[in-house]
């Protein structure tokens, strides 16, 4: 008995560490975010800067550009990424998994040097890169995430029992019937996966728009503009306004996710 608690006494013991890293870097800087959200330049409370936000046209062009360009640049590489992850999966090469590495290998490659070399290659195909600002950054973006979502997708295509398909056949479906009504309702969890894990970094990312256009027209630059000009209390309140918008996003995925979980169990 006195050991049984001695054990448990000791992995209470273990939490300590993330408990201490999870207030000092978590917590009390959200709250120090929170408390400069919601305070004026006096200290004394007020929601001016929340208003602020959504009353200045320039801060919701913003909102509605970052967004536009992380649905456009999600949709992108969802069309790029699915076709390519099928195809490594569904295939019986003995060396496929080469082929995978040659889409994640340029991760390992240091950011600016990559977005650096797709700026070199835009200014030679177009000259002004000024000329096409949504549709080069749509190309950064999906330059840098596509990897991310290819990932998911291919683990997800990968796990499909091939059972599955081999008695849809069998019933009668066609390739097309199997595909929409077999392989990518199971799939679906890759595809969330995958869509969160590009929607949500392309929204804030910055470094893409900064290198090609030194722009600050995204959320993650305009913020960064303000607190550059020691506006603690509007940069804390945007960022307090885009972490609300990320968790719905998250909250939203992870439920619809659960939803066609519990789905595929009832059939």
């Amino acid at each position: 008995m006195t050991g049984a608690l001695k054990l448990r006494f000791n992995r209470k013991q273990l939490c300590i560490p993330y408990v201490a890293f999870l207030v000092l870097f978590v917590i009390c800087p959200l709250l120090v975010v929170v408390y400069y959200a919601f305070t004026s330049g006096t200290g004394s409370i007020t929601i001016e800067n929340f208003v602020n936000f959504f009353t200045n046209t320039n801060t919701l062009g913003t909102l509605l550009y970052s967004i536009a360009i992380s649905v456009v640049t999600t949709a992108v590489c969802l069309v790029i990424a699915y076709p390519v992850a099928y195809v490594l999966a569904r295939s019986r090469l003995k060396k496929k998994y080469v082929l995978l590495m040659l889409f994640v290998l340029p991760m390992w490659i240091n950011f600016t040097l990559r977005i650096t070399a797709l700026k070199e290659i835009l200014s030679s195909i177009e000259g002004n890169l000024s000329a096409y600002p949504f549709l080069n950054t749509v190309t950064g973006m999906t330059y840098d995430f596509l990897p991310f979502m290819i990932l998911p997708l291919y683990t997800s295509l990968s796990k499909l029992d091939k059972s599955l398909t081999e008695a849809a056949e069998d019933l009668g479906a066609n390739g097309f019937t199997v595909f929409m009504r077999v392989i990518l309702p199971l799939s679906v969890p890759g595809i969330i996966s995958g869509v969160t894990m590009v929607l949500l970094p392309s929204m804030t990312n910055y470094v893409v728009l900064d290198m090609l256009y030194n722009s600050t027209y995204i959320m993650g630059s305009l913020i960064g503009s303000y607190f550059a000009a020691y506006d603690w209390h509007g940069g804390s309140m945007i960022s307090l306004i885009l972490l609300i918008i990320i968790f719905v996003i998250t909250l939203a995925t992870n439920r619809f996710s659960d939803d066609e979980t519990s789905g595929r169990a009832m059939l």
